[in-house]
């Protein structure tokens, strides 16, 4: 008998090269994938002004960009000249404008400086407006995923409305320090941590950090985030008074901690923005009444795929304030969501503070289509202190994160569904979603070419004229409806200074008076403004003439420039040399040089 050889086992195959195992979805690169949406979708609506950030501009245009770009360049000298922060005179000479009660964005303007410098402060303020939708949609994202659902996709919804809401598109045409919202759902986080915690110092401490930082970014939304947590706190105790014992105490420790702490590193910054120079108490009675009609909550936002700009006239303040625009059918489904998850003690208690703060965006009158129904809740709100200096439409916003933290709810519900409903409800879940959030899809913003700045001013000809304590003074005189002169001084760093501008300021210069736009009245600058709007050259009399040149002296003007391209250039030089003589062009402006006639000896 032959022995058979022993039977061997076969030689285990070789393990897959690394590059051929199957690729997976890891949390990791699901939150990766989630933000690089965000970023790519606030890139796709900001992409109009991307590709021209000197020269284009929202064409929904107002005054905010170019103050924007001045309070850049300001933050550029805060942190290359050591210059005061919280006030300044290169605008509105010589009387100035206090800072803090501008919203100057200090927190985003310095860690911007190095954009600043290379690129220039137009391209920073369109980096800004980037940074702040995507940022606040992948700050929500991170709460919500974190600490309200674990369905990443519910947290994705949600957080996608919270950043790319109709209103915040709004506000993305001129507002980054409204829409810079990324400090906001940590400091939510961090209010409801207290109800529980058992470190209550050290979070007290930690909310003391980001309430310091939101308030340099814009104080508005910070109050709004403050009472917002305190309405929500307040139907969660309503319905379940017994989580008040437990919760009080961490809850006030905290809250103590944070006021102490925020308060010591806020105090001399609100100390100039509400008793230092220029600082104004309240807002024009034309602003605090700006408040949202009820259709704007069943119409789609102007930047928005179904939005209509005509259709929206008189639903809102104006373009930049659309801070409702949800359209019927997310307005009926955030409804329907309530319905549906009724029974849910968070879902009720969000329902509430949506709905207050809707009704008191309606302002101190309730209207239906611009027609005048009731009296508002706000009429008996407005002059509080603080609330005195609030824009009521605003509350609009709260309104907007209450829908989008109900989205998320909804998709987590519909998720954990019975196995045998799940298609069905995944299917009816994605077209809700579509149903309700396709017609308010975010589109670019829609772009108009701004005058660039002179060559006069590029050339740095205007050098040999201006000193450190003179101004340069355009034609006409720089205002809410005329800062692209305040873009020119940008442009240089704010080496020189220019009279006026867009700011608030007191009445009449008179520190703590009601605040109104701009700086004391200038006949100057009315009779210019109204030259360019007319085309009529006045004709000047000996006592208006010695009346202006009164308020060339006040500003320490040592050249008045006129650019060429400006809108009826020709009356306005006309208008100007009947004041200070004949204007010679020097590269591309009419100037004159008026050194003589405003000196001190003069």
């Amino acid at each position: 008998m032959v022995d058979e050889p022993p039977v061997t086992a076969p030689d285990p195959e070789p393990a897959a090269p690394a590059a051929r195992r199957r690729w997976r979805w890891t949390p990791r690169r699901l939150d990766l994938a989630v933000y690089g949406v965000f970023l790519l979708a606030a890139l796709w609506v900001t992409s109009g002004i991307w590709a021209d950030p000197a020269g284009r501009v929202a064409a929904l245009y107002s005054s905010d960009p170019a103050q924007v770009q001045f309070f850049l360049a300001h933050s550029v000298r805060v942190v290359l000249h050591g210059e005061y922060p919280f006030y300044t005179d290169q605008f509105n000479y010589p009387d100035g404008v206090n800072l803090m009660a501008n919203t100057a964005i200090l927190a985003l303007g310095i860690p911007m400086v190095p954009v600043t410098l290379l690129f220039g402060p137009a391209v920073s303020f369109v980096t800004l407006v980037t940074l702040g939708l995507a940022g606040t949609a992948a700050a929500w994202y991170r709460v919500l995923s974190r600490h309200l659902v674990r369905n990443r996709l519910a947290a994705a919804v949600g957080a996608w409305f919270c950043g790319f809401s109709p209103a915040m598109l709004s506000h993305a045409n001129w507002h980054p320090n409204i829409i810079s919202q990324f400090l906001l759902p940590f400091i939510v986080w961090r209010v409801l941590v207290l109800t529980r915690s058992i470190r209550p110092v050290r979070d007290g401490a930690l909310l003391a950090l980001l309430v310091t930082a939101q308030a340099f970014v814009n104080e508005e939304i910070l109050l709004f985030t403050a009472l917002a947590c305190g309405v929500f706190l307040l139907a969660v105790v309503v319905q379940r008074r017994e989580r008040w014992a437990a919760a009080w105490r961490p809850l006030a420790a905290g809250l103590a901690v944070c006021a102490v702490l925020a308060g010591a590193l806020l105090a001399y910054p609100l100390w100039v923005q509400f008793a230092g120079p220029m600082a104004y108490h309240g807002l024009s009675d034309t602003v605090r009444d700006y408040g949202n009609d009820i259709a704007a909550f069943f119409t789609p936002g102007s930047p928005t795929l179904g939005g209509n700009e005509r259709a929206n006239v008189n639903l809102a303040p104006n373009y930049s304030e659309e801070n409702a625009f949800f359209g019927w059918s997310l307005s009926l489904l955030a409804v329907g969501i309530v319905v549906w998850l009724r029974r849910d003690m968070v879902v009720r208690a969000l329902a509430a503070t949506g709905l207050f703060f809707a009704v008191l965006s309606l302002g101190e009158r309730v209207s239906w289509w611009d027609r005048d129904l009731v009296t508002g809740p706000w009429e008996l709100l407005v002059k509080l202190p603080l609330l005195d200096a609030v824009v009521p439409t605003r509350f609009g916003l709260i309104t907007t994160v209450v829908v989008g933290m109900l989205l998320a709810l909804a998709v987590q519900r519909a998720a954990t569904l019975r196995v045998v409903e799940r298609r069905t409800m995944r299917t009816l879940t994605a077209a809700g979603l579509v149903f309700a959030l396709l017609p308010i899809a975010p589109m670019p913003l829609r772009v108009t070419t701004r005058p660039a700045v002179p060559t006069f001013i590029t050339a740095d000809r205007w050098r040999q004229y201006v000193g450190p304590d003179q101004t340069l003074v355009s034609v006409p005189v720089p205002a809410m409806g005329n800062t692209d002169p305040m873009r020119w001084a940008a442009s240089t760093d704010l080496a020189f200074k220019i009279p006026g501008g867009y700011f608030l300021a007191p009445r009449n210069g008179v520190t703590g008076d009601p605040g109104r736009f701009g700086g004391r009245p200038s006949g100057l600058g009315e009779l210019l403004a109204e030259v360019e709007a007319t085309g009529r050259t006045p004709k000047l009399d000996e006592r208006q003439r010695r009346r202006f040149l009164d308020e060339l002296r006040h500003w320490r003007a040592a050249i008045v420039v006129l650019p060429l391209n400006e809108q009826n250039a020709e009356p306005l030089r006309r208008t100007v040399e009947q004041l200070v003589g004949p204007a010679r062009q020097e590269l591309d402006v009419w100037l004159w040089d008026v050194r003589t006639l405003t000196s001190q000896s003069a």
